[in-house]
Protein backbone atom coordinates (compact mmCIF):
# COMPACT_ATOMS: atom_id res chain seq x y z
CA UNK A 1 0.00 0.00 0.00
CA UNK A 2 1.20 3.51 -0.84
CA UNK A 3 -0.06 6.68 0.70
CA UNK A 4 1.10 10.23 0.22
CA UNK A 5 0.65 13.73 1.64
CA UNK A 6 1.86 17.23 0.89
CA UNK A 7 3.43 19.61 3.39
CA UNK A 8 2.67 22.42 0.94
CA UNK A 9 2.84 23.06 -2.79
CA UNK A 10 3.52 26.30 -4.64
CA UNK A 11 6.15 28.88 -5.44
CA UNK A 12 6.82 29.57 -1.72
CA UNK A 13 7.80 25.98 -0.94
CA UNK A 14 7.18 22.34 -1.84
CA UNK A 15 7.49 19.05 0.01
CA UNK A 16 5.72 15.72 -0.51
CA UNK A 17 5.69 12.58 1.64
CA UNK A 18 5.40 9.09 0.14
CA UNK A 19 4.96 6.16 2.52
CA UNK A 20 4.81 2.39 2.19
CA UNK A 21 5.19 0.15 5.22
CA UNK A 22 8.09 1.42 7.32
CA UNK A 23 9.52 3.46 4.42
CA UNK A 24 8.82 7.21 4.49
CA UNK A 25 10.34 9.33 1.74
CA UNK A 26 10.20 13.07 1.24
CA UNK A 27 10.27 14.60 -2.23
CA UNK A 28 11.90 18.05 -2.03
CA UNK A 29 11.83 20.41 0.91
CA UNK A 30 11.47 24.10 0.16
CA UNK A 31 10.54 25.18 3.69
CA UNK A 32 12.74 26.40 6.51
CA UNK A 33 13.57 24.04 9.34
CA UNK A 34 10.97 25.29 11.82
CA UNK A 35 8.24 25.36 9.19
CA UNK A 36 9.19 21.88 7.96
CA UNK A 37 8.96 20.46 11.47
CA UNK A 38 5.60 22.12 12.03
CA UNK A 39 4.17 20.83 8.77
CA UNK A 40 5.50 17.32 9.39
CA UNK A 41 3.88 17.32 12.81
CA UNK A 42 0.58 18.41 11.27
CA UNK A 43 0.72 15.21 9.22
CA UNK A 44 1.62 13.12 12.26
CA UNK A 45 5.25 12.60 11.30
CA UNK A 46 8.67 13.58 12.63
CA UNK A 47 12.05 13.96 10.87
CA UNK A 48 13.39 10.90 12.69
CA UNK A 49 10.89 8.78 10.73
CA UNK A 50 12.17 9.92 7.33
CA UNK A 51 14.00 7.22 5.37
CA UNK A 52 15.39 9.79 2.95
CA UNK A 53 14.82 12.85 0.76
CA UNK A 54 14.64 12.79 -3.03
CA UNK A 55 15.30 16.12 -4.72
CA UNK A 56 13.88 17.08 -8.12
CA UNK A 57 16.05 20.12 -8.91
CA UNK A 58 17.96 23.00 -7.38
CA UNK A 59 15.37 25.80 -7.28
CA UNK A 60 14.91 27.20 -3.80
CA UNK A 61 11.23 26.32 -3.46
CA UNK A 62 12.25 22.65 -3.80
CA UNK A 63 15.78 22.47 -2.36
CA UNK A 64 15.98 25.40 0.04
CA UNK A 65 15.15 23.47 3.21
CA UNK A 66 16.84 20.17 2.42
CA UNK A 67 20.34 20.87 3.75
CA UNK A 68 19.44 21.94 7.29
CA UNK A 69 16.85 19.21 7.70
CA UNK A 70 19.18 16.50 6.42
CA UNK A 71 22.17 17.60 8.47
CA UNK A 72 20.28 18.09 11.70
CA UNK A 73 18.56 14.69 11.55
CA UNK A 74 21.15 12.73 9.54
CA UNK A 75 18.73 12.00 6.68
CA UNK A 76 20.03 10.50 3.39
CA UNK A 77 19.57 12.59 0.22
CA UNK A 78 19.29 11.52 -3.43
CA UNK A 79 19.67 13.90 -6.38
CA UNK A 80 21.19 14.07 -9.85
CA UNK A 81 24.78 15.17 -10.39
CA UNK A 82 23.59 18.28 -12.22
CA UNK A 83 21.37 19.29 -9.32
CA UNK A 84 24.23 18.75 -6.90
CA UNK A 85 26.61 20.85 -8.99
CA UNK A 86 24.06 23.64 -9.42
CA UNK A 87 23.37 23.75 -5.70
CA UNK A 88 27.00 24.63 -4.89
CA UNK A 89 26.49 23.17 -1.39
CA UNK A 90 29.48 21.57 0.40
CA UNK A 91 28.90 17.92 1.18
CA UNK A 92 30.21 18.19 4.73
CA UNK A 93 27.80 16.41 7.07
CA UNK A 94 25.59 15.08 4.28
CA UNK A 95 24.69 11.48 3.39
CA UNK A 96 24.39 12.25 -0.32
CA UNK A 97 23.81 9.77 -3.16
CA UNK A 98 23.93 10.73 -6.83
CA UNK A 99 21.24 9.21 -9.06
CA UNK A 100 20.96 8.71 -12.81
CA UNK A 101 17.84 9.58 -14.76
CA UNK A 102 15.81 6.53 -15.83
CA UNK A 103 17.74 4.19 -13.50
CA UNK A 104 15.44 2.80 -10.79
CA UNK A 105 16.60 2.21 -7.24
CA UNK A 106 15.03 0.54 -4.23
CA UNK A 107 14.73 2.26 -0.89
CA UNK A 108 13.07 0.04 1.68
CA UNK A 109 9.59 -0.94 0.53
CA UNK A 110 9.59 1.43 -2.45
CA UNK A 111 11.09 1.34 -5.92
CA UNK A 112 11.93 4.85 -7.09
CA UNK A 113 12.34 5.73 -10.76
CA UNK A 114 13.71 9.22 -11.53
CA UNK A 115 12.99 10.49 -15.03
CA UNK A 116 14.22 13.59 -16.88
CA UNK A 117 11.92 16.50 -17.67
CA UNK A 118 12.26 19.77 -19.61
CA UNK A 119 12.60 22.53 -17.02
CA UNK A 120 14.96 25.48 -16.56
CA UNK A 121 17.33 23.72 -14.16
CA UNK A 122 20.69 21.93 -14.51
CA UNK A 123 19.53 18.28 -14.51
CA UNK A 124 15.91 18.17 -13.31
CA UNK A 125 13.99 14.96 -12.71
CA UNK A 126 10.59 13.93 -11.46
CA UNK A 127 9.74 10.59 -9.83
CA UNK A 128 7.65 7.46 -10.09
CA UNK A 129 7.15 5.41 -6.92
CA UNK A 130 5.99 1.80 -6.73
CA UNK A 131 5.43 -0.77 -4.00
CA UNK A 132 5.10 -3.56 -6.59
CA UNK A 133 1.31 -3.22 -6.79
CA UNK A 134 0.55 0.49 -6.90
CA UNK A 135 2.29 3.33 -8.74
CA UNK A 136 2.41 7.02 -7.81
CA UNK A 137 3.64 9.56 -10.35
CA UNK A 138 5.00 12.96 -9.28
CA UNK A 139 5.19 15.64 -11.96
CA UNK A 140 5.38 19.14 -10.49
CA UNK A 141 7.94 21.14 -12.51
CA UNK A 142 7.91 20.58 -16.26
CA UNK A 143 7.55 22.97 -19.15
CA UNK A 144 6.35 20.59 -21.84
CA UNK A 145 4.77 17.15 -21.79
CA UNK A 146 6.90 14.59 -23.64
CA UNK A 147 6.05 11.17 -25.03
CA UNK A 148 8.53 9.62 -22.59
CA UNK A 149 6.75 11.19 -19.62
CA UNK A 150 3.38 10.03 -20.92
CA UNK A 151 4.61 6.47 -21.34
CA UNK A 152 5.93 6.38 -17.78
CA UNK A 153 2.80 7.82 -16.20
CA UNK A 154 0.32 5.66 -18.12
CA UNK A 155 -1.41 3.24 -15.79
CA UNK A 156 -0.54 5.08 -12.58
CA UNK A 157 -2.84 4.68 -9.59
CA UNK A 158 -2.05 8.15 -8.25
CA UNK A 159 -0.69 11.31 -9.86
CA UNK A 160 0.55 14.56 -8.35
CA UNK A 161 0.34 16.86 -11.37
CA UNK A 162 1.49 20.43 -11.89
CA UNK A 163 -1.24 22.92 -12.74
CA UNK A 164 0.90 25.99 -12.30
CA UNK A 165 -1.07 28.67 -14.07
CA UNK A 166 -4.06 29.57 -16.16
CA UNK A 167 -2.81 30.82 -19.53
CA UNK A 168 -5.29 33.71 -19.70
CA UNK A 169 -4.53 34.84 -16.14
CA UNK A 170 -0.77 34.73 -16.79
CA UNK A 171 -1.15 36.73 -20.02
CA UNK A 172 -3.16 39.40 -18.19
CA UNK A 173 -0.86 39.53 -15.17
CA UNK A 174 1.54 42.33 -14.28
CA UNK A 175 4.57 40.06 -14.71
CA UNK A 176 7.26 41.34 -17.09
CA UNK A 177 7.08 39.83 -20.57
CA UNK A 178 10.33 37.92 -20.00
CA UNK A 179 8.89 36.23 -16.90
CA UNK A 180 5.69 35.34 -18.74
CA UNK A 181 7.75 33.75 -21.52
CA UNK A 182 9.79 31.78 -19.01
CA UNK A 183 6.80 30.45 -17.09
CA UNK A 184 4.80 29.61 -20.20
CA UNK A 185 7.74 28.31 -22.24
CA UNK A 186 8.79 24.73 -22.87
CA UNK A 187 11.31 24.90 -20.01
CA UNK A 188 8.87 26.49 -17.59
CA UNK A 189 5.67 25.19 -16.02
CA UNK A 190 2.48 23.44 -17.13
CA UNK A 191 -0.71 25.45 -17.40
CA UNK A 192 -4.12 23.95 -16.66
CA UNK A 193 -4.79 23.02 -20.29
CA UNK A 194 -1.42 21.30 -20.70
CA UNK A 195 -1.97 19.29 -17.51
CA UNK A 196 -5.39 18.24 -18.76
CA UNK A 197 -3.89 17.30 -22.11
CA UNK A 198 -1.44 14.97 -20.36
CA UNK A 199 -4.37 13.14 -18.75
CA UNK A 200 -5.95 12.74 -22.18
CA UNK A 201 -2.74 11.15 -23.52
CA UNK A 202 -2.17 8.53 -20.83
CA UNK A 203 -4.02 5.45 -19.62
CA UNK A 204 -6.11 6.64 -16.67
CA UNK A 205 -8.11 3.44 -16.20
CA UNK A 206 -6.36 2.67 -12.87
CA UNK A 207 -6.16 6.26 -11.67
CA UNK A 208 -7.64 6.62 -8.17
CA UNK A 209 -6.41 10.09 -7.23
CA UNK A 210 -5.18 13.13 -9.16
CA UNK A 211 -3.73 16.01 -7.17
CA UNK A 212 -3.43 19.43 -8.80
CA UNK A 213 -0.15 20.82 -7.48
CA UNK A 214 2.24 23.78 -7.67
CA UNK A 215 -0.60 26.23 -8.35
CA UNK A 216 0.43 29.86 -8.72
CA UNK A 217 -1.30 31.97 -6.09
CA UNK A 218 -1.39 34.92 -8.50
CA UNK A 219 -2.07 33.26 -11.84
CA UNK A 220 -4.39 30.35 -11.10
CA UNK A 221 -7.34 29.36 -8.96
CA UNK A 222 -8.04 25.90 -7.54
CA UNK A 223 -11.49 25.69 -9.10
CA UNK A 224 -10.04 26.43 -12.55
CA UNK A 225 -7.42 23.69 -12.25
CA UNK A 226 -9.98 21.18 -11.01
CA UNK A 227 -12.38 22.04 -13.84
CA UNK A 228 -9.72 21.46 -16.52
CA UNK A 229 -8.68 18.11 -15.04
CA UNK A 230 -12.26 17.00 -14.50
CA UNK A 231 -13.15 17.65 -18.14
CA UNK A 232 -10.14 15.64 -19.27
CA UNK A 233 -11.08 12.70 -17.05
CA UNK A 234 -14.83 12.95 -17.48
CA UNK A 235 -14.67 12.87 -13.71
CA UNK A 236 -17.74 12.57 -11.53
CA UNK A 237 -16.47 10.59 -8.54
CA UNK A 238 -14.22 13.02 -6.70
CA UNK A 239 -10.82 11.75 -7.78
CA UNK A 240 -9.39 15.27 -8.08
CA UNK A 241 -8.01 17.24 -5.13
CA UNK A 242 -5.69 20.24 -4.76
CA UNK A 243 -2.44 20.55 -2.80
CA UNK A 244 -2.37 24.11 -1.50
CA UNK A 245 0.55 26.29 -0.49
CA UNK A 246 -0.65 26.82 3.05
CA UNK A 247 -2.33 23.55 3.97
CA UNK A 248 -0.74 21.07 1.57
CA UNK A 249 -2.73 17.85 1.29
CA UNK A 250 -3.74 15.34 3.96
CA UNK A 251 -2.84 11.67 3.71
CA UNK A 252 -4.24 10.02 0.59
CA UNK A 253 -4.14 6.25 0.12
CA UNK A 254 -3.77 4.18 -3.03
CA UNK A 255 -5.66 0.94 -2.43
Amino acid sequence: MIRFASLGSGSAGNALLVESGCTLLMVDCGFGLRESLSRLARLGRSPSELTGIFVTHEHGDHLGGVWRLARKFDIPIWMTHGTWMASAEPDLGLRLSIIDSDHPLRVGALEVLPFPVPHDAREPVQYLFSDGRRRLGVLTDIGEVTSHVCSLLSGCHGLVLECNHDAAMLAASSYPASVKRRIGGRMGHLDNAAAASLLEQIDCSSLQHVVAAHLSERNNRPELAVAFLARALGDSDGRITVASQGEGLSWTELT
